[in-house]
């Protein structure tokens, strides 16, 4: 059945394993952080899995390297034994799984980080690391297991990805009470372009809740450097509802905008099944973050 596959030379886990750090590298000079010897030694693996299936698996972009469509399959292919091995040997020897956790740095440190840093993480038999990173890099890493899980803002994904629904939220404007606004002045002067915002750009993009032609004074990465631009009660901002200040605060007033207050968000956890096929302990690990999370969310 696999005569040919070994009929000769040039096949072997090393030259796989050179192949996935060049492309995530980008070059061949980064995966071998600058060090000569190790960059000959890349090159030359990579072109004996070149002659071995007779292709082109990297190609110039630029300063660096990028992998050919043939490469980037290979990759895969390369990936998704590479990790079954490596499952396998985890068990046989009675290791600790890892599980990789991509999502906004809003959501880890607001839902992630308290719902897996309780008693079930002391007591549990998995490691667990979290990744910042945007909706399209989420997929696209699910896609490739380089993430094992990811928490997402959209239901659907290009398949075989699936999602489980955590919850819903929304986003309220606040304005602090030294702009000297009222809640309808303040409305005004927002649907005008006129009120000064910290907007968290990075997670706002792709909700549709603010007209992209906004100039925003001041524009974060997350929602989390958002709030704390508010604090210093010189600009409004957009929070997710979990976030946002409270009514009670004095120094802020809530901006009713119809337009906003009218939408409604979720917030989905992904995986890519084949995680499950290769290792049985992800089914478990799904299971418990997606209650956890869901606990946490509606607490």
């Amino acid at each position: 059945m696999f005569s040919r596959l070994f009929a000769e030379s040039g096949l072997s886990l090393d030259r796989l394993k050179a192949l996935l750090e060049v492309g995530v590298a980008g070059s061949i000079v980064k995966a071998a952080d600058g060090d000569p010897v190790r960059q000959s030694q890349y090159s030359r693996q990579i072109k004996e899995l070149e002659d071995f299936f007779r292709t082109k698996l990297i190609e110039r972009q630029g300063k660096g390297t990028r992998l050919t469509s043939n490469g980037k399959e290979l990759a895969r292919i390369s990936r998704f034994f590479i990790l079954g091995l490596s499952n396998f040997q985890r068990g046989c020897l009675a290791e600790e799984q890892t599980f990789r956790i991509g999502g906004s740095a809003t959501f880890i440190r607001q839902s992630l980080l308290p719902a897996i840093s309780g008693k079930s993480l002391r007591t549990g038999n998995a490691i667990y690391t979290t990744e910042v990173a945007r909706q399209e890099e989420i997929e696209t890493r699910l896609h490739d297991l380089t993430l094992d899980f990811g928490i997402i803002t959209k239901a659907t994904l290009t398949r075989p990805l699936q999602t489980k629904l955590l919850g819903t939220w929304k986003l309220e404007l606040w304005a602090p009470k030294s702009l000297r606004l009222n809640a309808a002045k303040a409305s005004e002067a927002f649907h005008q372009q006129q009120l000064p915002l910290a907007l968290a750009k990075k997670e706002l993009d792709g909700l549709g809740a603010i007209a992209p032609e906004y100039e925003a004074c001041l524009t974060c990465d997350s929602f989390l450097d958002s709030f704390t631009a508010m604090s210093s009660e010189a600009v409004a901002t957009l929070l997710p509802n979990f976030l946002a200040p409270g009514r009670t605060l004095k120094s802020f007033i809530r901006v009713n905008v119809s337009k906003i207050n009218s939408l409604v968000f979720h917030f989905y956890l992904a995986w890519n099944p084949r995680l499950l096929r290769l290792n049985p302990h992800a089914t478990r690990t799904r299971d418990w973050l997606a209650d956890a999370l869901r606990a946490r969310m509606y607490e």
